[in-house]
């Protein structure tokens, strides 16, 4: 055990080094060609910032993966060869899966990709990853459901990848949010992973944080007029939510009897990703409701409502990442006691009453101040 959990930080500390290296470069390359963010009102920051940060992190992740699980083949590690055996066709799928979305994302930040487009290259990452093996066949008692037919799991499993990487995508608003969520998702699924003895995927869990930290940093503290602050870009969301969902449909084949696992697996698989997942439901209806169009960006998500309630972007940050900690705590505390289907549903109970609290308080501050706040 001591052995795995050696390798997971050396994973995980490579891929901070060599991002750590790469993001300062893409700063230095961007600003000579002017390759900036676009400001505009629905913008929450000021001055020009490069949002190609997401470009280093499929370089950094499998690099380290590789390196590491390379190094331990040729020293011929104890078990080693037991793991690729049942774990390579599935990264050497994913593998093309994140090619594709990393391709997609840097056309999207450098010229722009229509949304229709991007969705048939979630659809053909989705089938990539089905084609690997990894699908959701069981719902382990979610509404009543247990193991279900190949081709409803195919179907859902494509569904799960085009839900997750656009939850990501979609919930990069605020410095430090899309990366703090995505980081505490892989620090649970690396947890769940080294649990269930599937070490293959708790070295790439621990891979892709590494790549989260150096970005966190420059993202949160670095300014603009210091030209050291940096966005991820579509680029750095499609890629991180692409790994997630693959993470999570993973956790779904898990096998309980031969493996040790902390708890329900449909609810350890979804918990880490549910406060984006929640919140590009809300959102999506939101814009129906209000007659717009569901997949243009706007400013209405639960970061959105905290600015408007006079909460600063760092403040909005930390309640969202401690919102979302709470829930994923809460939910492995009750996954081997309650129905999975009953945990979430109050999770849903806990997420619209906390929005429905917080669109009150605004309303009230808008009727103080006599300003539209929020949309």
């Amino acid at each position: 055990m001591a052995f795995w959990i050696g390798n997971y930080f050396l994973c995980f500390i490579l891929s901070i080094v060599l991002a750590g290296i790469i993001i300062p470069n893409i700063l230095t390359i961007a600003f000579k060609r002017k390759l900036f963010d676009e400001i505009d009102e629905r913008k929450i920051h000021r001055g020009v910032v490069p949002r190609l940060g997401g470009i280093a992190f499929l370089p950094a992740l499998i690099f380290s993966f590789f390196a590491v699980v390379g190094c331990n083949v040729r020293l011929g590690t104890s078990g080693m060869d037991e793991m690729l055996d049942t774990t390579l066709t599935s990264i050497m799928f994913l593998l093309c899966a994140l090619m594709l979305m990393y391709l997609v994302g840097i056309a999207d930040d450098l010229v722009g990709v229509r949304y229709r487009s991007k969705f048939i290259f979630q659809i053909i990452v989705g089938a990539l990853i089905v084609t690997s093996g990894a699908w959701i066949h069981n719902l382990y008692g979610f509404l009543g459901i247990g193991q279900w037919y190949a081709v409803i799991g195919w179907v859902m499993t494509i569904f799960l990848v085009i839900y997750v990487v656009n939850a990501i995508n979609l919930i990069d608003g605020i410095d430090g949010l899309a990366s703090g969520l995505s980081a505490i998702a892989l620090v649970f699924y690396s947890f769940v992973f080294y649990k269930a003895g599937e070490y293959a995927y708790c070295l790439l869990a621990g891979a892709t944080l590494g790549t989260l930290i150096p970005f966190f940093y420059f993202n949160v503290f670095g300014t603009a007029e210091r030209h050291n602050k940096i966005f991820m870009g579509d680029t750095g969301s499609l890629t991180i939510g692409t790994v997630l969902a693959f993470l999570s449909i993973q956790v779904f084949n898990i096998d309980p009897v031969v493996q040790e696992i902390p708890g329900n697996l449909f609810v350890l698989a979804i918990a880490p990703i549910i406060v984006p997942c929640f919140d590009v439901v809300r959102v999506f209806f939101h814009r129906v409701r209000n007659g717009n169009n569901p997949f243009l960006p706007d400013k209405c998500h639960i970061h959105h409502k905290l600015l408007a309630l006079g909460c600063r972007q760092w403040q909005a940050l930390i309640s969202i990442l401690f919102a979302d900690a709470l829930f994923i705590c809460i939910n492995l505390g009750l996954s081997p006691f309650i129905n999975p289907t009953w945990i979430i549903v109050g999770d849903l109970a806990l997420w619209i009453a906390m929005n429905m609290l917080l669109t009150y308080t605004i309303r009230v501050r808008e009727r103080n101040l006599g300003v539209r706040l929020y949309e």
